[in-house]
């Protein structure tokens, strides 16, 4: 008769159902364990949570959010600008090489709409301007000779002189003279400009969906030189008058054209480009962009001079622009259906769906009446030692 086989030790012996229980672990399929409570109130707080999380994804994320498209912001763009019109002041008549600065036709650009002239500026000495701080005077021991303001209009020259009109005095400096508030011409230019003509002329291109469009109407006859911006009707006529701007942009016209200011003229390209290239079309919006609320800030204004020659001495006239700057801004976002965006969106919907399911069973196990019950259905709890959950050895 053949001898019996040795018993394994019991320390291998639960080594190895161990390994089967791994190995059997790793083909078989587990699902949760399903309790159908019946109770009216918990269901209906289930349902509800569900449907608000289905109309979240359906009405707000795929519909509103467009999640299923593959997005691109912030479109390449080109602007070309161009302005019309002429205008007069006191003394001259203006075009408009002389009120656009700079005249290169960029997408920043300031209309001049009043200037004050200081004329006949040459090099020499003067007074200093009242409204350098530490500029007045009564004797030459309270200027400094050498000292130079960085706010002022030149380096002083050590003597206290008479101002260019009443009994004050400040002190003399070197520079260009007389200095600007001591003999400058003021000269408003607003009269027509509201009536200005502005071309703006956009192309924008979204280089992942390789997709162009420009805001100007594809045609050949004479188009642009009888039509005028209209939402409705001239879309694609993008020239719009000075005024019309200031307007839509909420502001007075002649308090703008005397203090000066900054108009944001914004282009939106936002583009579904599952739908036809006719659907996507430039939307238009005015504001002002400076903080005329803030007085230390508010207004728009810069100085430039014109040079020539009296008798072979370099003289300039100095003019302080006050003007409407036009700041033309361009973006916009395009999208098209993707499928990665879309089965992401989707996952994450039907993962979110569970939430109504966790709240449910926090509920159900921390405020009902028989929450000890419930808990003993849903959880099959074990032992904490080895032979609780290795079987018998």
């Amino acid at each position: 008769m053949a001898a019996a086989e040795p018993k394994p030790p019991a320390g291998v012996a639960a080594a190895r159902r161990l390994a089967r229980g791994c190995w059997s672990a790793f083909w078989d399929y587990e699902t949760p364990k399903v309790i159908v409570v019946k109770n009216r109130r918990l269901g209906v707080v289930y349902r509800l949570v569900q449907l608000l999380i289905l109309l979240y994804f359906v009405w707000y994320v795929f519909i509103v959010q467009k999640s299923y498209q593959d997005r691109e912001t912030g479109p390449e763009s080109s602007v070309i600008t161009k302005v019309k019109g002429i205008t007069s002041s006191e003394h001259k008549v203006w075009d408009v090489e002389e009120y656009v600065k700079p005249p290169e036709g960029g997408s920043v650009f300031s209309i001049i709409t009043r200037i004050e002239v200081t004329p006949s500026q040459t090099q020499g000495t003067c007074p200093e301007s009242v409204r350098v701080s530490n500029a007045s005077c009564n004797s030459d021991e309270d200027c400094v000779a050498g000292e130079l303001d960085m706010l002022g209009n030149g380096v002083r020259t050590g003597r206290c002189v008479p101002y260019y009109h009443g009994a004050s005095k400040t002190c003399e400096v070197s520079g260009w003279c007389p200095v600007e508030d001591g003999a400058s011409v003021s000269q408003f230019l607003g009269k027509m400009a509201p009536n200005f003509t502005i071309l703006i002329k956009n192309s924008i291109h979204y280089p992942k969906f390789q997709f162009s469009k420009g805001n100007i109407e594809n045609r050949k006859d004479s188009y642009l030189k009888h039509c005028m911006f209209d939402e409705v009707s001239h879309l694609y006529c993008p020239i719009f008058r000075l005024g019309f701007i200031v307007e839509r942009a909420g502001e007075n016209f002649m308090e703008l054209a005397h203090t000066g200011g900054v108009i944001g003229v914004i282009i939106n390209w936002d583009c579904d480009l599952d739908l036809p290239a006719s659907n996507c079309n430039p939307k238009y919006s005015f504001r002002r962009l400076d903080p005329k609320h803030t007085p230390a800030s508010s207004g728009y204004n810069f100085r430039f001079a014109k040079y020539y020659k009296i008798n072979g001495s370099t003289t300039r006239t100095l003019i302080k622009a006050y003007g409407i700057r036009i700041d033309v801004i361009v973006h916009g976002q395009a999208g098209k259906f993707s499928l990665i965006p879309t089965i992401i969106n989707l996952a994450t919907a039907l993962t979110s769906i569970g939430v109504g399911s966790f709240l449910c069973d926090w509920i159900l196990l921390t405020f009902m009446n028989k929450n000890k019950v419930y808990s003993h259905k849903k959880f099959d709890k074990a032992g904490s030692g080895p032979e609780a959950w290795l079987g018998p050895t």
